[in-house]
């Protein structure tokens, strides 16, 4: 009689269930024990761990370069020299053991685009959970939205001593060690906190190299913020950066210098005022009413109370419109489009250049039916790319209805003309302008109507007058230097950035300036 076998009834099978048990809980204690000695090395490289934990407070100061994301001439820049302001004064004051701080810049562009602006000064911290901003009067205003709260709050980790701090403190925890190159990676969940960062250290000097951190960038989607650290010096017997150089991927965002940096100084009360931790959230925020003002006949010019307008464009048997700013303001656009011709679909969009805050809406509008993308040449890869990127971390409009027909992206060179039996659209490349190298203005021959974006902005609030005129005087050279060049017959400028005004406006404008330039060069 054969008598049956159970794991209890050998011995051999016992050990060996044993030995399979221990497997697999020794492994993830050695990753864990692997992680712990990637961060015991670096933080023994930088001062050892009773000398960072025994800091109370760092401010480092210094000065650098910031450049706009998505700003840049060419796509393929996205923030580069071309949109480059100057950080005339940067400074970060910690206080270690609150989790608090203050992170204060002052900065002034140095390219065309804001030519004539005053250095602005921003103030933004972090006390905890609890993120807010400072205005110049001083007033703090909590800021609630997840994404602005989770980056001021890893603001707060982006600098070695900072993050070697939290990561050991026995509440982080620390995961996926792990070589790349000559590094070695961790990635570390902050304490009282659902934020994930990794590390990664030097694999000779055992310094921390750089932290990354996924975040969402509407138009990119997720991405990765790095920053790295360079330039080590001593510092009251730490080993601490001088140069902090952050990129979005690839793109390059700042390149900060520090020039100064104190070690346990006195930082002042960093503690968010009661008026900011007692605040309350905002009701959500409202609808965007888009006024649509026909300018000619089946051509309306798409005014939203903001800074971006768009055009609406009625063809025979559809509907397109120009640029798409932001999901809100795009959804919105389509919105009124539909209400205006219901009965005619929003199938394409034509886009002046590829600037964030004239493309930040393409995917939203692809969401809702458009099928067709016109733009200049230079830019079908970055459509292609931004339409493809995952949005998981933010998920929008696209991300959470995707469109099922494919998207044909139309190139523009030199000129294009969209037409069928009641509508045509001539648009033209701008040449010789630095700001944007894709940039295409928009004509309607019917009209005897001209589109620009970034070139000439009357504003709605003012009258214009000798001595103020509208935009840059570059850009409004550059853009008559065009319009005279195609030889264009123009009743009305209809701008994306301000009001309808008619041509006889825009040339004055356009004198003005050309005598102010002339009036300053004779005196330079």
């Amino acid at each position: 009689m054969t008598k049956a076998v159970h794991v209890s009834d050998s011995p051999c099978l016992s050990l060996l269930a044993m030995l399979v048990v221990v497997s697999f809980v020794s492994a993830p204690v050695r990753a864990q024990s692997s992680a712990r000695q990637i961060i015991e090395d670096a933080a023994a490289a930088l001062g050892g761990r009773e000398r960072i934990q025994a800091v109370k407070t760092l401010v480092v100061e210094g000065q650098g370069k910031e450049f706009s994301f998505g700003q840049g001439a060419r796509w393929s820049e996205m923030g580069q020299e071309a949109s480059v302001w100057k950080v005339l004064s940067y400074r970060r004051a910690y206080e270690l053991a609150g989790a608090r701080a203050r992170f204060e810049q002052t900065r002034t562009p140095l390219y065309a685009f804001y030519a004539g602006h005053l250095p602005g000064r921003s103030v933004e911290a972090v006390d905890g959970d609890v993120a807010f901003n400072i205005g110049a009067s001083g007033a703090a205003t909590r800021v609630w939205n997840r994404m602005a709260v989770d980056g001021q709050r890893v603001e707060f980790h982006r600098h070695p001593l900072t993050l070697l701090r939290a990561a050991l403190d026995p509440a982080a925890q620390l995961a996926n060690p792990r070589v790349q190159g000559s590094e070695r990676l961790v990635d570390i969940t902050l304490p009282a906190s659902t934020l994930t960062v990794t590390m990664a250290i030097d694999g000779a000097t055992r310094l921390p190299a750089r932290v990354v951190w996924m975040t969402d960038i509407p138009i990119m989607g997720d991405i990765a913020v790095e920053t790295r650290f360079g330039d080590y010096v001593a510092v009251d017997r730490l080993q601490l950066p001088t140069r902090l150089t952050t990129r979005n991927e690839k793109y390059l965002a700042a390149d900060i210098r520090i020039r100064k940096q104190s070690v346990n100084a006195d930082v002042g009360d960093l503690a968010a005022p009661a008026a900011v931790r007692s605040a309350t959230p905002p009701g959500p925020p409202r609808p965007i009413q888009v006024t649509a003002n026909e300018a000619s006949r089946g051509i309306w010019h798409l005014l939203n109370g903001t800074t971006h307008n768009g055009v609406l464009v009625e063809f025979s048997d559809y509907l397109a419109i120009v640029d798409a700013p932001d999901e809100a303001r795009t959804l919105a656009m389509i919105a009124k489009a539909r209400e205006l011709r219901p009965n005619k679909p929003v199938t394409t969009l034509i886009l002046t250049h590829h600037h964030s805050d004239h493309t930040g809406g393409v995917r939203a509008a692809v969401s809702e039916g458009v099928t067709r993308l016109v733009a200049h040449k230079s830019i079908r890869a970055f459509l292609q790319e931004i339409l493809r990127r995952p949005h998981t971390i933010v998920p929008e409009a696209l991300a959470r209805k995707p469109q099922a027909k494919p998207v044909t992206i139309v190139e523009v060179d030199d000129q294009l003309v969209l037409k069928d039996s009641t509508m045509a659209v001539n648009l033209y490349y701008v040449h010789e302008l630095a700001h944007a190298a894709s940039m295409l203005m928009v004509y309607f021959p019917t009209g005897r109507l001209l589109t620009d974006a970034d070139l000439y902005f009357p504003d709605d609030r003012r009258t214009i007058t000798a001595n103020e005129p509208d935009g840059h005087a570059a850009f409004t050279q550059n853009l008559l230097s065009n319009i005279t060049f195609r030889k264009l017959q123009i009743d009305h400028m209809m701008p994306i950035h301000g009001r309808l005004v008619p041509y006889s406006v825009f040339l004055e404008s356009a004198l003005t300036m050309s005598s102010m330039t002339s009036d300053r060069s004779g005196t330079e």
